[in-house]
């Protein structure tokens, strides 16, 4: 059940400031395994995420997503909730596990009917899907096999993206292939504070190659099934700090590992050298490159917050980032959110403004941008300050980059719903509707009745 509450319909919002282009995409994001539950309904099969969630001390209080927010059984109220916010836009993710329970061979109907009624009933109410081909529940079975580690798997990627093509094509204009690689291999397989929980830098370099090299295989095999508009979505942030070899390290690592081979066909220097030193370079194959630089149409752009880096001799290096030694990553200084990230809006616009000058080819989507607050319901009301200060300055940022010639073609907010936040369980509410996880009943905050005004007048309010 969905409540509005009372006396919240509108905010002031003048004629002349902030207005964005004609015809501006607004929309929200989710993913699958964060929202959808019934994690055994219609032949769906295990995913890393299921393994990783019910194994002991990997996530929060032992939560799962085995329930999340039920979307599965409540989509329709979910887009009737949408439609009410005036989304121009839905970005989703399809679980692979879904439609090839083992990762492999036939496809599940029943996977494949769930995400057809979701599209024709976003259709219906006028909202565009956005579809995710990856967000991170690999096929457990494929893991088996040695996941993002295995070159096959990148081939078995390809198929399965051309297998729900066949069937959403039709009425899917825009294909984004995998959302945040660096995350699902250095967080995945080297730290190990996500799924599958590896810990080895070696294997985070070969799943990072391979997961790109999936995404060209995709783009390549939707590309010719006549797929009209081909995405790749990256995790991007700005680095500073006053040590230049050590920014560009960590830019190497997070930015331009993934940008380069995407979009030019090459990997950086520095990350060929860190790569060669944790394991070789045996894994990027002859031919490898010209297969991952595909044309695309957009890049999604996730930012939350930029990364501060020094010059620490003896610094061992981060976890997340093998290669960093004598890198200090520093704390935040200033406001953080609930996930203890800095607030940082400026760091949105020199990100956009970077990405036009650098990739000046690819047109560019905000497909993430939110942030965590502990948000609590008070009189039938989630009041949420803090949220919509901090959307209300990114979107400023944004602005900006618009007028300083970037082709943003659009805003997703993250996210649409509370959810499960990966190892952090049901702790970290992004949602701009909170989801009372023991009803299932949803609250849009005042952060979704402001963005619902933003996205009318299509713009922001006066200073």
């Amino acid at each position: 059940m969905t409540v509005f509450p009372d006396g919240f319909d509108r905010f002031p919002f003048p004629d002349d400031f902030g207005r964005f282009p004609d015809g501006f995409i607004w929309g929200a994001a989710t993913a699958s395994y964060q929202i959808e539950g019934a994690v055994t309904a219609g032949g769906r099969g295990a995913s890393i995420w299921d393994t990783f969630s019910h194994t002991p001390e990997k996530v929060a209080d032992g939560h799962t997503g085995d329930v999340a927010c039920d979307h599965y059984h409540r989509y329709a109220e979910d887009v009737r909730l949408m439609a009410d916010l005036g989304l121009k836009a839905y970005r989703f993710s399809i679980a692979w596990p879904r439609i090839q329970p083992t990762g492999a061979g036939p496809v599940n109907p029943d996977g494949l009917d769930f995400y057809d009624r979701l599209v024709d009933e976003l259709l219906d109410q006028g909202i565009a899907p956005y579809a995710t081909l990856y967000h991170w529940d690999l096929p457990q079975p494929l893991e088996d096999l040695g996941g993002w580690t295995n070159r096959d798997t990148a081939f078995r990627f390809a198929d399965y993206a051309l297998a729900v093509h066949d069937r959403l094509g039709d009425r899917v204009r825009t294909w984004t292939t995998l959302n945040e690689p660096w995350v699902s291999a250095f967080l995945g397989y080297c730290s190990g504070v996500h799924a599958p929980g590896r810990h080895s830098p070696a294997e985070g370099f070969r799943a990072a190659h391979h997961l790109l090299l999936g995404h060209g295989l995709a783009v390549s095999a939707l590309r010719s099934a006549g797929a009209a508009e081909l995405a790749l979505t990256l995790n991007l942030g700005t680095v500073l700090g006053k040590d230049e070899e050590a920014v560009a390290r960590v830019d190497a690592l997070l930015n331009r590992q993934f940008l380069d081979p995407a979009l030019r066909g090459r990997y950086p220097a520095e990350v060929l050298e860190i790569a060669a030193r944790h394991g070789g370079l045996e894994h990027i194959g002859d031919g490898d490159l010209a297969v991952i630089h595909q044309p695309i149409e957009l890049l999604g752009v996730n930012y939350y917050c930029p990364t501060t880096v020094s010059r620490s001799p003896g610094e061992p290096a981060n976890p997340a980032y093998p290669g960093t030694e004598d890198i200090r990553f520093e704390p935040p200084t200033g406001p953080v959110t609930a996930m203890g990230w800095p607030i940082e809006p400026a760091g949105l616009e020199s990100l956009l403004v970077r990405l036009s000058r650098d990739y000046p080819e690819v047109g560019l989507l905000i497909t993430e941008n939110g942030a965590a607050f502990d948000d609590e319901v008070r009189d039938d009301r989630v009041p949420d300050p803090d949220r919509i200060h901090y959307l209300d300055g990114h979107l400023r940022a944004a602005h900006a980059a618009i007028t300083a010639g970037v082709d943003l073609r659009g805003y997703l907010v993250w996210s649409l719903l509370d959810n499960f936040e990966w190892a952090y369980g049901y702790h970290k509410r992004f949602g701009i509707v909170y989801v009372d996880f023991t009803t299932q009943r949803r609250l849009p905050k005042d952060s979704a009745l402001w963005y619902r005004e933003v996205i009318k007048r299509n713009g922001l309010q006066g200073e």
